[in-house]
């Protein structure tokens, strides 16, 4: 929680920066923002590449832990797709580009922020906070009344990181595994599908 605080804080500082003129020239340059996410996707791949207990994992339950983070891309963009429905002004590529940020709110929201402007970067940049919050609020109500993979599925990206303390706390050690899982394969997704629905 306390590094969702501090991404909300810089992000708060640089709009207020921004809307005073104290920000350098040098750093309004759009290639910054593309630079920036070129070093991003290069940490996300080394994460990945180092998530070694990924293939133990699939050693040890085989083919149907990889049905968790298929159900939360559904669920995701299926509730996303419904809800586009209501909201005015907005494509539902758009809606969905968003959606597919699943929390990761750093990298989706620049992505957002390059290719469909502030506005639509800075709605992902909430909507994804809010999503990881969510789940390090609501995590007991959560297992209580939707099970144990609830807040596993509800956590996206962050299920590797920020929100497996809660995991672990009210689903329960044996989930640690399927939540790490479940997080590598989230978060290697992100940039794949928000790329996509940039391009519709």
């Amino acid at each position: 929680m306390k590094q969702s605080f501090i991404y909300l804080l810089l992000f708060t500082v640089g709009v207020i920066f921004a809307i005073s003129g104290i920000v350098p020239e040098l750093l309004l340059n759009k290639n910054i923002a593309t630079w920036v996410l070129y070093t991003l996707l290069f940490f996300v791949g080394i994460q990945i590449g180092a998530g070694k207990s990924m293939f133990a994992v699939l050693k040890r339950f085989g083919w149907k832990v990889a049905m968790i983070p298929l159900a939360t891309t559904i669920g995701t963009f299926a509730g996303v797709a419904l809800l586009s429905l209501f909201i005015p002004g907005r494509s539902m590529a758009d809606c969905l580009c968003v959606g597919a940020g699943f929390a990761y709110y750093s990298l989706s929201s620049i992505l957002i922020t390059e290719f469909r402007g502030a506005e639509l970067g800075t709605v992902a940049l909430i909507a994804n906070i809010m999503r990881e919050f969510s789940v390090l609020i609501l995590a007991p109500w959560m297992v209580k009344f939707f099970g144990k993979l609830a807040p596993i599925s509800a956590g996206g990206a962050t299920t590797m990181d920020t929100t497996l303390p809660v995991i672990t706390k009210y689903s329960g050690q044996e989930f640690v595994v399927i939540a790490l899982f479940h997080g590598m394969i989230i978060d290697f997704s992100v940039p794949l599908w928000v790329s996509l629905f940039l391009s519709l």
